[in-house]
C-alpha cells in the first residue's frame, strides 16, 4: 500500500471537510443593521486586480480569479487543496440599489462589501403643483 493510499483510507472519515467542490466557494458573511448589509468574503491569495464586482438586475455578483502557483516539478504532493481558476458568487440586492451606492474595499485575503438596504419609502417623493 502506498503512503497516500494510507493517508486517504486515514482521512476518509473527513472527506466531506476536504471536498474540493466545497472548497472552491468563496466563502461569505453577511451582517446587516437596519441601514445595509455587510458582505465579507474570504479570497485569500487573490490579487485586488483578479476581483470584478457587478450589478445587474438587483444581483451582485462577485468574480474572482486565483491563479496558480508555480510548483517544483521535483515535489512529491502527498495532499493538496488549494484550488485555483476562476470563482463567482451572486447576491440578490434589489433593484432600487446603484452600483453608486455600493462600497468595497479588499484588505488581507477579505473582500468587504457594504450593500445599503433598499426600501420602498426611500424614493424621491415627487410633489405634483395643482394649478
Amino acid at each position: 500500500m502506498k503512503y497516500t493510499d494510507s493517508l486517504s483510507t486515514l482521512l476518509r472519515p473527513f472527506s466531506g471537510w476536504f471536498d474540493n467542490s466545497y472548497s472552491s466557494v468563496m466563502k461569505t458573511d453577511v451582517k446587516a443593521n437596519d441601514r445595509e448589509y455587510t458582505l465579507s468574503v474570504d479570497l485569500p491569495g487573490v490579487n485586488k486586480s483578479d476581483i470584478e464586482i457587478s450589478l445587474q438586475d438587483g444581483y451582485l455578483t462577485i468574480e474572482a480569479n486565483r491563479h496558480a502557483e508555480e510548483t517544483d516539478k521535483e515535489a512529491n504532493y502527498v495532499f493538496r487543496e488549494k484550488t485555483y481558476g476562476r470563482m463567482s458568487r451572486s447576491f440578490y440586492v434589489g433593484d432600487g440599489i446603484s452600483e453608486d451606492s455600493i462600497k468595497a474595499k479588499y484588505e488581507n485575503g477579505i473582500l468587504t462589501v457594504v450593500v445599503p438596504k433598499y426600501r420602498e419609502e426611500d424614493k424621491a417623493l415627487k410633489r405634483i403643483s395643482i394649478e
